[in-house]
Protein backbone atom coordinates (compact mmCIF):
# COMPACT_ATOMS: atom_id res chain seq x y z
CA UNK A 1 0.00 0.00 0.00
CA UNK A 2 2.48 2.39 1.20
CA UNK A 3 4.47 1.29 -2.32
CA UNK A 4 1.47 2.26 -4.20
CA UNK A 5 1.26 5.49 -2.25
CA UNK A 6 4.73 6.29 -2.85
CA UNK A 7 4.46 5.29 -6.82
CA UNK A 8 1.29 7.88 -7.12
CA UNK A 9 3.33 10.83 -5.27
CA UNK A 10 6.26 9.82 -8.01
CA UNK A 11 4.33 10.25 -10.91
CA UNK A 12 1.48 13.17 -9.64
CA UNK A 13 2.23 17.05 -9.07
CA UNK A 14 1.42 18.93 -5.87
CA UNK A 15 -1.76 20.70 -6.08
CA UNK A 16 -0.89 24.39 -7.47
CA UNK A 17 2.11 24.07 -9.21
CA UNK A 18 2.67 24.39 -12.95
CA UNK A 19 3.66 21.15 -14.83
CA UNK A 20 7.90 20.93 -15.20
CA UNK A 21 8.75 23.47 -18.71
CA UNK A 22 11.86 23.32 -20.41
CA UNK A 23 13.22 27.19 -19.56
CA UNK A 24 12.97 29.31 -22.77
CA UNK A 25 15.68 31.95 -23.69
CA UNK A 26 14.71 35.50 -24.55
CA UNK A 27 12.41 35.40 -27.77
CA UNK A 28 15.36 37.81 -29.63
CA UNK A 29 17.79 34.22 -29.29
CA UNK A 30 15.46 31.53 -29.88
CA UNK A 31 14.10 32.86 -33.08
CA UNK A 32 17.41 32.23 -34.63
CA UNK A 33 18.77 29.69 -32.81
CA UNK A 34 15.88 27.35 -31.84
CA UNK A 35 13.60 27.93 -34.94
CA UNK A 36 13.96 24.75 -37.19
CA UNK A 37 15.62 25.99 -40.77
CA UNK A 38 13.22 24.20 -43.30
CA UNK A 39 15.11 21.77 -45.49
CA UNK A 40 13.96 23.95 -48.55
CA UNK A 41 15.53 26.83 -47.20
CA UNK A 42 19.11 24.73 -46.53
CA UNK A 43 19.25 23.66 -50.19
CA UNK A 44 18.20 26.93 -51.62
CA UNK A 45 21.62 28.43 -49.61
CA UNK A 46 23.62 26.03 -50.62
CA UNK A 47 22.23 26.29 -54.25
CA UNK A 48 22.44 30.16 -54.09
CA UNK A 49 26.69 29.96 -53.17
CA UNK A 50 27.12 27.01 -55.52
CA UNK A 51 25.26 29.03 -58.17
CA UNK A 52 27.23 32.31 -56.97
CA UNK A 53 30.85 30.40 -57.23
CA UNK A 54 30.33 29.35 -60.90
CA UNK A 55 28.97 32.43 -62.14
CA UNK A 56 31.53 34.28 -60.53
CA UNK A 57 33.81 31.39 -62.08
CA UNK A 58 32.78 31.97 -65.67
CA UNK A 59 32.96 35.74 -65.45
CA UNK A 60 36.98 35.31 -64.32
CA UNK A 61 37.08 32.81 -67.06
CA UNK A 62 35.71 35.09 -69.28
CA UNK A 63 37.48 38.21 -68.63
CA UNK A 64 40.77 36.30 -68.91
CA UNK A 65 40.21 35.28 -72.08
CA UNK A 66 39.20 38.63 -73.76
CA UNK A 67 41.75 40.37 -72.25
CA UNK A 68 44.29 38.37 -72.04
CA UNK A 69 44.01 35.24 -74.24
CA UNK A 70 42.45 37.86 -77.17
CA UNK A 71 45.36 40.20 -76.94
CA UNK A 72 47.91 36.80 -76.92
CA UNK A 73 46.47 35.49 -80.33
CA UNK A 74 46.32 39.00 -81.85
CA UNK A 75 50.05 39.24 -81.49
CA UNK A 76 50.47 35.96 -82.95
CA UNK A 77 47.97 36.44 -85.64
CA UNK A 78 50.12 39.69 -86.90
CA UNK A 79 53.15 38.14 -86.44
CA UNK A 80 55.07 37.00 -89.63
CA UNK A 81 56.12 32.81 -89.38
CA UNK A 82 57.74 31.18 -91.80
CA UNK A 83 58.10 27.41 -93.60
CA UNK A 84 60.29 25.36 -95.72
CA UNK A 85 59.43 22.92 -98.09
CA UNK A 86 61.41 20.69 -100.69
CA UNK A 87 60.15 19.35 -103.81
CA UNK A 88 62.08 16.13 -104.94
CA UNK A 89 60.66 16.01 -108.06
CA UNK A 90 61.86 13.82 -111.29
CA UNK A 91 64.37 15.70 -113.00
CA UNK A 92 64.55 18.06 -110.01
CA UNK A 93 64.79 19.17 -106.49
CA UNK A 94 62.90 22.52 -105.89
CA UNK A 95 62.70 24.43 -102.39
CA UNK A 96 60.04 26.71 -101.40
CA UNK A 97 60.38 29.22 -98.81
CA UNK A 98 57.13 30.86 -97.73
CA UNK A 99 55.66 33.21 -95.16
CA UNK A 100 52.13 32.91 -93.30
CA UNK A 101 50.44 34.82 -90.52
CA UNK A 102 48.71 32.61 -88.37
CA UNK A 103 44.72 32.44 -87.98
CA UNK A 104 44.39 34.82 -91.23
CA UNK A 105 45.11 32.32 -93.88
CA UNK A 106 47.23 34.79 -95.48
CA UNK A 107 50.41 33.11 -97.04
CA UNK A 108 53.20 34.52 -98.84
CA UNK A 109 54.46 32.74 -101.22
CA UNK A 110 57.01 34.92 -102.67
CA UNK A 111 59.40 34.53 -100.74
CA UNK A 112 61.94 32.43 -103.10
CA UNK A 113 62.70 29.28 -104.35
CA UNK A 114 65.27 27.88 -105.81
CA UNK A 115 66.20 24.34 -108.07
CA UNK A 116 69.22 22.15 -108.10
CA UNK A 117 69.28 19.29 -111.00
CA UNK A 118 69.09 16.19 -111.34
CA UNK A 119 66.31 14.43 -109.11
CA UNK A 120 66.93 12.82 -105.70
CA UNK A 121 66.00 9.30 -108.28
CA UNK A 122 69.78 10.01 -110.09
CA UNK A 123 71.39 8.91 -106.88
CA UNK A 124 69.69 5.04 -106.88
CA UNK A 125 73.85 4.22 -107.49
CA UNK A 126 75.35 6.40 -105.21
CA UNK A 127 72.31 6.92 -102.49
CA UNK A 128 74.61 8.33 -99.87
CA UNK A 129 75.27 11.35 -101.83
CA UNK A 130 71.77 12.54 -102.38
CA UNK A 131 71.39 14.70 -99.28
CA UNK A 132 74.58 16.57 -100.67
CA UNK A 133 72.48 17.81 -103.20
CA UNK A 134 70.26 19.77 -100.22
CA UNK A 135 73.04 21.78 -98.51
CA UNK A 136 72.89 24.08 -101.71
CA UNK A 137 68.97 24.48 -101.23
CA UNK A 138 69.17 25.16 -97.29
CA UNK A 139 71.95 27.74 -97.35
CA UNK A 140 69.24 29.18 -100.04
CA UNK A 141 66.49 29.17 -97.44
CA UNK A 142 68.78 30.64 -94.45
CA UNK A 143 69.64 33.50 -96.61
CA UNK A 144 65.51 33.86 -96.83
CA UNK A 145 64.65 33.43 -92.90
CA UNK A 146 65.76 35.58 -90.58
CA UNK A 147 68.20 33.67 -88.14
CA UNK A 148 65.91 34.01 -85.09
CA UNK A 149 63.37 32.52 -86.72
CA UNK A 150 65.14 29.30 -88.03
CA UNK A 151 64.39 26.99 -84.75
CA UNK A 152 61.16 27.61 -85.38
CA UNK A 153 60.56 27.15 -88.75
CA UNK A 154 59.69 23.60 -90.13
CA UNK A 155 61.30 22.19 -93.25
CA UNK A 156 59.97 19.17 -94.75
CA UNK A 157 60.92 17.25 -97.94
CA UNK A 158 57.89 15.62 -100.06
CA UNK A 159 59.34 13.28 -102.76
CA UNK A 160 57.41 12.36 -106.14
CA UNK A 161 57.15 10.26 -108.68
CA UNK A 162 60.58 10.01 -109.35
CA UNK A 163 61.26 8.18 -106.28
CA UNK A 164 58.04 6.52 -106.70
CA UNK A 165 59.50 4.56 -109.04
CA UNK A 166 62.45 3.65 -107.18
CA UNK A 167 62.15 0.24 -104.98
CA UNK A 168 61.50 0.43 -101.16
CA UNK A 169 65.40 -0.07 -100.24
CA UNK A 170 66.65 2.54 -102.64
CA UNK A 171 63.91 5.22 -101.58
CA UNK A 172 64.82 4.50 -97.70
CA UNK A 173 68.21 4.98 -98.27
CA UNK A 174 67.71 8.19 -100.59
CA UNK A 175 65.93 9.71 -97.82
CA UNK A 176 67.91 8.61 -94.60
CA UNK A 177 71.02 10.63 -96.97
CA UNK A 178 68.25 13.82 -96.53
CA UNK A 179 67.26 13.37 -93.36
CA UNK A 180 71.25 13.64 -92.26
CA UNK A 181 71.63 16.73 -93.76
CA UNK A 182 67.98 18.21 -92.53
CA UNK A 183 68.64 17.47 -89.16
CA UNK A 184 71.96 19.66 -89.24
CA UNK A 185 70.28 22.59 -91.24
CA UNK A 186 69.19 24.83 -87.97
CA UNK A 187 65.85 24.56 -88.85
CA UNK A 188 62.70 22.51 -86.77
CA UNK A 189 62.92 19.15 -88.26
CA UNK A 190 62.22 15.41 -87.61
CA UNK A 191 62.39 12.37 -89.59
CA UNK A 192 59.05 11.91 -90.54
CA UNK A 193 58.63 14.88 -91.91
CA UNK A 194 61.07 13.47 -94.95
CA UNK A 195 58.65 11.24 -97.46
CA UNK A 196 57.75 9.74 -100.59
CA UNK A 197 54.19 11.18 -100.67
CA UNK A 198 51.28 9.53 -102.94
CA UNK A 199 50.39 10.40 -106.63
CA UNK A 200 46.75 10.84 -104.82
CA UNK A 201 48.47 13.61 -102.42
CA UNK A 202 50.63 15.81 -104.67
CA UNK A 203 46.77 15.96 -107.22
CA UNK A 204 45.04 17.15 -103.97
CA UNK A 205 47.66 19.57 -103.01
CA UNK A 206 47.57 20.72 -106.86
CA UNK A 207 43.75 21.12 -106.47
CA UNK A 208 43.94 23.23 -102.91
CA UNK A 209 46.63 25.78 -104.37
CA UNK A 210 44.05 26.44 -107.45
CA UNK A 211 41.45 26.88 -105.96
CA UNK A 212 43.22 28.72 -103.30
CA UNK A 213 44.40 31.36 -105.89
CA UNK A 214 40.92 31.46 -107.83
CA UNK A 215 39.33 32.24 -104.40
CA UNK A 216 36.82 29.09 -104.56
CA UNK A 217 38.88 27.26 -101.69
CA UNK A 218 36.11 27.44 -98.63
CA UNK A 219 33.57 28.17 -101.07
CA UNK A 220 30.76 25.57 -102.83
CA UNK A 221 32.52 22.48 -103.66
CA UNK A 222 30.56 22.34 -107.50
CA UNK A 223 31.97 25.88 -107.52
CA UNK A 224 35.44 24.60 -107.54
CA UNK A 225 38.06 23.81 -110.32
CA UNK A 226 39.85 20.62 -111.09
CA UNK A 227 43.17 19.55 -111.83
CA UNK A 228 44.95 17.98 -114.34
CA UNK A 229 48.69 17.79 -114.08
CA UNK A 230 51.35 16.50 -116.72
CA UNK A 231 54.04 16.14 -114.72
CA UNK A 232 57.69 14.35 -116.16
CA UNK A 233 56.97 10.78 -114.33
CA UNK A 234 53.21 11.21 -113.86
CA UNK A 235 49.86 12.70 -114.40
CA UNK A 236 47.32 13.76 -111.90
CA UNK A 237 43.74 14.15 -112.19
CA UNK A 238 41.71 16.43 -108.92
CA UNK A 239 37.87 16.88 -109.26
CA UNK A 240 35.17 17.45 -106.78
CA UNK A 241 32.58 14.34 -108.19
CA UNK A 242 29.33 14.23 -106.99
CA UNK A 243 29.36 10.08 -108.18
CA UNK A 244 30.30 7.39 -105.91
CA UNK A 245 33.64 6.25 -105.78
CA UNK A 246 35.81 3.11 -104.95
CA UNK A 247 37.64 4.15 -101.85
CA UNK A 248 41.04 3.67 -103.23
CA UNK A 249 40.11 6.91 -105.52
CA UNK A 250 37.92 9.19 -103.07
CA UNK A 251 39.87 11.51 -101.06
CA UNK A 252 38.32 14.18 -98.32
CA UNK A 253 39.51 16.97 -96.98
CA UNK A 254 38.18 20.16 -94.71
CA UNK A 255 38.38 23.35 -95.05
CA UNK A 256 36.84 25.73 -92.60
CA UNK A 257 33.47 24.61 -92.77
CA UNK A 258 33.57 23.26 -96.26
CA UNK A 259 33.92 19.37 -96.99
CA UNK A 260 34.98 18.68 -100.37
CA UNK A 261 34.44 14.95 -102.22
CA UNK A 262 37.11 14.64 -104.04
CA UNK A 263 38.26 12.28 -107.04
CA UNK A 264 42.26 12.04 -107.01
CA UNK A 265 44.72 9.42 -108.85
CA UNK A 266 47.78 9.80 -110.33
CA UNK A 267 48.84 8.19 -113.41
CA UNK A 268 52.32 6.67 -112.96
CA UNK A 269 54.75 6.28 -116.22
CA UNK A 270 51.97 8.58 -117.85
CA UNK A 271 54.21 11.84 -117.43
CA UNK A 272 55.45 13.33 -120.46
CA UNK A 273 58.97 12.66 -120.24
CA UNK A 274 58.57 8.86 -119.29
CA UNK A 275 56.20 8.41 -121.83
CA UNK A 276 58.99 9.80 -124.15
CA UNK A 277 61.09 7.34 -123.49
CA UNK A 278 58.60 4.80 -123.62
CA UNK A 279 57.63 5.73 -126.96
CA UNK A 280 61.39 5.78 -128.07
CA UNK A 281 61.65 1.52 -127.00
CA UNK A 282 59.08 0.99 -128.54
CA UNK A 283 59.80 2.25 -131.67
CA UNK A 284 63.20 0.54 -132.32
CA UNK A 285 62.11 -2.91 -130.72
CA UNK A 286 58.98 -2.77 -132.89
CA UNK A 287 56.02 -3.44 -130.42
CA UNK A 288 54.10 -1.12 -132.52
CA UNK A 289 52.66 -2.28 -135.67
CA UNK A 290 55.33 -2.67 -138.29
CA UNK A 291 52.99 -2.29 -141.35
CA UNK A 292 51.74 1.18 -139.87
CA UNK A 293 54.91 3.03 -138.65
CA UNK A 294 57.56 1.01 -141.19
CA UNK A 295 58.33 -0.77 -144.68
CA UNK A 296 60.01 -3.86 -145.52
CA UNK A 297 63.12 -2.52 -146.47
CA UNK A 298 63.79 -0.20 -143.63
CA UNK A 299 62.76 -3.08 -141.32
CA UNK A 300 66.02 -5.52 -143.27
CA UNK A 301 68.39 -2.41 -142.83
CA UNK A 302 67.42 -1.70 -139.31
CA UNK A 303 65.71 1.54 -139.93
CA UNK A 304 62.77 2.79 -137.74
CA UNK A 305 60.26 5.10 -138.60
CA UNK A 306 60.18 7.65 -135.78
CA UNK A 307 56.74 9.96 -136.35
CA UNK A 308 57.41 11.91 -133.14
CA UNK A 309 60.51 13.71 -134.77
CA UNK A 310 60.52 16.29 -137.56
CA UNK A 311 61.87 15.31 -140.70
CA UNK A 312 65.72 16.07 -140.84
CA UNK A 313 66.86 14.78 -137.28
CA UNK A 314 69.13 12.14 -137.10
CA UNK A 315 69.80 9.98 -133.74
CA UNK A 316 71.22 7.05 -132.75
CA UNK A 317 69.85 5.58 -129.78
CA UNK A 318 72.51 2.87 -127.86
CA UNK A 319 70.34 -0.33 -126.46
CA UNK A 320 71.50 -3.13 -124.54
CA UNK A 321 69.09 -6.32 -125.60
CA UNK A 322 69.25 -9.65 -124.30
CA UNK A 323 71.22 -12.26 -125.70
CA UNK A 324 68.27 -15.09 -127.22
CA UNK A 325 71.77 -17.95 -126.27
CA UNK A 326 71.57 -16.65 -122.36
CA UNK A 327 69.87 -14.48 -120.44
CA UNK A 328 73.27 -13.10 -118.65
CA UNK A 329 74.51 -12.32 -122.15
CA UNK A 330 73.68 -8.85 -123.30
CA UNK A 331 74.61 -7.21 -126.27
CA UNK A 332 74.76 -3.81 -127.48
CA UNK A 333 73.84 -2.47 -131.04
CA UNK A 334 73.17 0.82 -132.51
CA UNK A 335 70.05 1.48 -133.90
CA UNK A 336 68.95 4.33 -135.94
CA UNK A 337 65.50 5.74 -135.72
CA UNK A 338 64.24 7.48 -139.17
CA UNK A 339 62.71 10.59 -138.52
CA UNK A 340 59.65 10.76 -140.46
CA UNK A 341 57.61 13.66 -138.62
CA UNK A 342 54.08 13.08 -138.43
CA UNK A 343 51.15 14.89 -136.08
CA UNK A 344 48.50 12.14 -137.26
CA UNK A 345 50.77 9.04 -136.61
CA UNK A 346 52.43 10.39 -133.24
CA UNK A 347 49.40 10.92 -131.55
CA UNK A 348 48.20 7.62 -132.66
CA UNK A 349 51.50 5.85 -131.28
CA UNK A 350 50.33 8.47 -128.01
CA UNK A 351 47.46 7.35 -127.88
CA UNK A 352 48.53 3.23 -128.03
CA UNK A 353 50.73 4.28 -124.74
CA UNK A 354 47.88 5.50 -122.66
CA UNK A 355 45.24 3.14 -123.42
CA UNK A 356 47.71 0.56 -122.26
CA UNK A 357 47.25 -0.71 -118.16
CA UNK A 358 51.10 -0.37 -118.07
CA UNK A 359 53.36 1.93 -120.29
CA UNK A 360 56.46 0.36 -119.16
CA UNK A 361 55.81 -2.89 -119.92
CA UNK A 362 53.12 -2.46 -122.35
CA UNK A 363 50.78 -4.94 -120.75
CA UNK A 364 46.96 -4.25 -121.78
CA UNK A 365 44.63 -4.72 -118.58
CA UNK A 366 40.96 -5.23 -118.77
CA UNK A 367 38.79 -2.49 -117.13
CA UNK A 368 37.02 -3.81 -114.45
CA UNK A 369 34.31 -0.74 -114.02
CA UNK A 370 32.28 1.09 -115.89
CA UNK A 371 34.22 4.20 -116.87
CA UNK A 372 38.23 3.84 -117.85
CA UNK A 373 39.89 6.34 -119.97
CA UNK A 374 43.22 6.20 -119.29
CA UNK A 375 44.13 2.46 -119.07
CA UNK A 376 42.22 0.56 -116.53
CA UNK A 377 42.26 2.86 -114.07
CA UNK A 378 38.38 3.77 -112.99
CA UNK A 379 37.15 7.54 -113.60
CA UNK A 380 34.26 9.59 -113.11
CA UNK A 381 33.14 11.66 -115.64
CA UNK A 382 34.67 15.17 -115.69
CA UNK A 383 32.58 18.05 -113.89
CA UNK A 384 33.27 21.44 -114.26
CA UNK A 385 35.67 23.49 -114.91
CA UNK A 386 39.51 22.41 -115.56
CA UNK A 387 43.38 23.89 -115.17
CA UNK A 388 46.02 21.83 -117.04
CA UNK A 389 49.12 22.99 -115.96
CA UNK A 390 52.80 21.94 -115.82
CA UNK A 391 53.61 20.62 -119.34
CA UNK A 392 50.39 21.32 -120.73
CA UNK A 393 51.16 25.04 -119.83
CA UNK A 394 54.66 24.98 -120.83
CA UNK A 395 53.93 23.02 -124.44
CA UNK A 396 51.23 25.58 -125.05
CA UNK A 397 53.34 28.46 -123.94
CA UNK A 398 56.28 27.16 -126.55
CA UNK A 399 53.98 27.53 -129.46
CA UNK A 400 52.46 31.28 -128.17
CA UNK A 401 49.22 29.64 -127.09
CA UNK A 402 46.84 32.04 -124.99
CA UNK A 403 45.59 30.47 -121.73
CA UNK A 404 41.80 30.26 -122.82
CA UNK A 405 43.31 28.68 -125.97
CA UNK A 406 41.86 25.93 -127.59
CA UNK A 407 42.95 22.35 -127.86
CA UNK A 408 41.88 22.77 -131.49
CA UNK A 409 44.37 25.32 -131.56
CA UNK A 410 47.18 23.09 -129.82
CA UNK A 411 46.25 20.65 -132.77
CA UNK A 412 47.29 22.85 -135.39
CA UNK A 413 50.37 24.26 -134.31
CA UNK A 414 51.34 20.85 -133.08
CA UNK A 415 50.59 20.00 -137.13
CA UNK A 416 52.44 22.46 -138.05
CA UNK A 417 55.58 21.93 -135.58
CA UNK A 418 55.97 18.40 -136.60
CA UNK A 419 55.86 18.54 -140.64
CA UNK A 420 58.62 21.21 -140.30
CA UNK A 421 61.92 20.73 -141.08
CA UNK A 422 64.66 20.26 -138.21
CA UNK A 423 67.20 22.25 -139.68
CA UNK A 424 64.61 25.38 -139.77
CA UNK A 425 63.24 24.91 -136.60
CA UNK A 426 66.87 24.71 -134.86
CA UNK A 427 67.30 28.38 -136.69
CA UNK A 428 64.04 29.50 -135.47
CA UNK A 429 64.85 28.43 -132.08
CA UNK A 430 68.27 29.01 -131.70
CA UNK A 431 67.78 29.37 -127.47
CA UNK A 432 66.79 26.01 -127.03
CA UNK A 433 69.24 22.53 -126.98
CA UNK A 434 68.29 19.51 -129.47
CA UNK A 435 66.50 17.67 -126.76
CA UNK A 436 64.13 20.08 -125.52
CA UNK A 437 63.42 21.12 -129.17
CA UNK A 438 63.08 18.10 -129.94
CA UNK A 439 60.13 17.20 -127.64
CA UNK A 440 57.58 19.55 -128.76
CA UNK A 441 56.26 17.27 -131.81
CA UNK A 442 55.82 14.52 -129.41
CA UNK A 443 54.08 16.58 -126.44
CA UNK A 444 51.66 18.24 -128.48
CA UNK A 445 50.40 15.45 -130.18
CA UNK A 446 50.33 13.30 -126.37
CA UNK A 447 48.51 16.36 -125.25
CA UNK A 448 45.41 15.80 -127.53
CA UNK A 449 45.82 12.48 -126.86
CA UNK A 450 45.28 12.57 -123.20
CA UNK A 451 42.84 15.07 -122.95
CA UNK A 452 40.57 14.31 -126.30
CA UNK A 453 41.21 11.09 -127.37
CA UNK A 454 40.92 9.72 -124.04
CA UNK A 455 39.55 12.11 -121.65
CA UNK A 456 36.70 13.11 -123.74
CA UNK A 457 37.72 16.80 -123.76
CA UNK A 458 36.04 18.48 -127.06
CA UNK A 459 38.81 20.14 -129.42
CA UNK A 460 36.63 23.29 -128.41
CA UNK A 461 35.74 23.20 -124.85
CA UNK A 462 36.08 26.37 -123.05
CA UNK A 463 35.67 24.73 -119.56
CA UNK A 464 39.61 23.74 -119.80
CA UNK A 465 42.55 26.22 -119.57
CA UNK A 466 46.35 26.01 -119.76
CA UNK A 467 47.91 27.91 -116.56
CA UNK A 468 51.24 27.83 -114.10
CA UNK A 469 49.82 30.37 -112.21
CA UNK A 470 46.85 32.48 -111.38
CA UNK A 471 47.09 36.19 -109.80
CA UNK A 472 50.85 35.69 -109.05
CA UNK A 473 50.30 32.14 -106.98
CA UNK A 474 52.15 29.53 -108.88
CA UNK A 475 50.07 26.44 -109.37
CA UNK A 476 52.69 24.61 -107.88
CA UNK A 477 51.61 21.14 -105.59
CA UNK A 478 53.88 22.31 -102.83
CA UNK A 479 52.32 25.46 -101.50
CA UNK A 480 49.19 23.34 -101.65
CA UNK A 481 50.62 20.92 -99.31
CA UNK A 482 51.74 24.05 -97.01
CA UNK A 483 48.76 25.47 -97.13
CA UNK A 484 47.02 22.68 -95.58
CA UNK A 485 49.62 21.59 -93.13
CA UNK A 486 49.62 24.88 -91.86
CA UNK A 487 45.59 25.43 -91.08
CA UNK A 488 45.85 22.09 -89.86
CA UNK A 489 48.69 23.20 -87.24
CA UNK A 490 46.29 26.57 -86.97
CA UNK A 491 43.31 24.46 -86.11
CA UNK A 492 45.35 22.58 -83.40
CA UNK A 493 47.27 25.43 -82.03
CA UNK A 494 43.60 28.00 -81.82
CA UNK A 495 41.00 25.43 -81.01
CA UNK A 496 37.59 26.39 -79.09
CA UNK A 497 38.15 28.98 -76.36
CA UNK A 498 37.01 26.26 -73.59
CA UNK A 499 40.04 24.21 -75.19
CA UNK A 500 42.06 26.49 -75.10
CA UNK A 501 41.84 27.21 -71.56
CA UNK A 502 42.30 24.40 -70.23
CA UNK A 503 45.47 23.32 -72.30
CA UNK A 504 46.83 27.17 -71.08
CA UNK A 505 49.19 26.35 -68.54
CA UNK A 506 49.85 29.59 -67.11
CA UNK A 507 49.96 30.81 -63.92
CA UNK A 508 46.85 33.45 -64.39
CA UNK A 509 44.78 29.96 -65.72
CA UNK A 510 46.38 28.65 -61.67
CA UNK A 511 45.37 31.11 -60.04
CA UNK A 512 41.50 30.99 -61.70
CA UNK A 513 41.69 27.46 -60.49
CA UNK A 514 42.62 27.56 -57.12
CA UNK A 515 40.03 30.62 -56.43
CA UNK A 516 37.47 28.16 -57.73
CA UNK A 517 38.00 25.53 -55.35
CA UNK A 518 38.45 27.67 -52.56
CA UNK A 519 34.87 29.16 -52.98
CA UNK A 520 33.59 24.96 -53.00
CA UNK A 521 35.44 24.93 -50.18
CA UNK A 522 33.59 27.90 -48.61
CA UNK A 523 30.19 27.08 -49.44
CA UNK A 524 30.47 23.21 -48.49
CA UNK A 525 32.19 24.39 -44.55
CA UNK A 526 29.28 26.74 -44.40
CA UNK A 527 26.58 23.90 -45.16
CA UNK A 528 28.21 21.60 -42.83
CA UNK A 529 28.59 24.11 -39.96
CA UNK A 530 25.06 24.81 -40.13
CA UNK A 531 23.43 21.34 -40.24
CA UNK A 532 25.02 19.93 -36.76
CA UNK A 533 24.18 22.58 -34.69
CA UNK A 534 20.61 23.31 -35.95
CA UNK A 535 20.26 19.38 -35.57
CA UNK A 536 21.85 19.27 -31.82
CA UNK A 537 19.58 21.88 -30.88
CA UNK A 538 16.52 20.82 -31.70
CA UNK A 539 16.91 17.41 -30.82
CA UNK A 540 17.76 18.67 -27.48
CA UNK A 541 14.12 20.24 -27.19
CA UNK A 542 12.08 17.44 -28.40
CA UNK A 543 13.78 15.46 -25.82
CA UNK A 544 13.20 17.38 -22.67
CA UNK A 545 9.38 17.53 -24.14
CA UNK A 546 9.04 13.48 -24.39
CA UNK A 547 7.75 13.35 -20.81
CA UNK A 548 4.83 16.06 -21.23
CA UNK A 549 3.24 13.68 -23.67
CA UNK A 550 3.40 10.86 -21.39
Amino acid sequence: MRRSHARTRHCSEPEGMDPVKFKIRPASRSTNLFSRTPKHAKSNLTLTITVASTAALIALFSCYYLFFRAAKTHVNEASLRYGVLLDGGSTGTRIHVFGYRPGRNEFDFELGSMRVNPGLSSYSESTENAGDSLRELVEFAKRKVPMEFWDKTEIRLMATAGLRLLDSKLQAKILDSCRRVLRKSGFSFRDEWATVITGSDEGVYAWVVANYALGTLGADPMHTTGIIELGGASAQVTFVSNESMPPEFSRTIKFGNITYNLYSHSFLHFGQNVAFESLRESLTSGDFDPGKYYDAESLQKGIHIDPCSPKGYLHEIELSKQSTGSLAEKSKYLSTLQARGNFSECRSAALTLLQKGKVTFYIAERCSYQNCYLGSVFMPKLQGRFLATENFFHTSKFFGLHQRAFLSDLLTAGQQFCGEDWFKLKKKHQSLDDEDLLRYCFSSAYIVALLHDSLGISLDDERIGFANQVRNIPLDWALGAFILHSSTDLDVQHPGWIASLISDDSPTLLSLIAILILLMFLAWSISKWRKPQLKTIYDLEKGRREPEAM
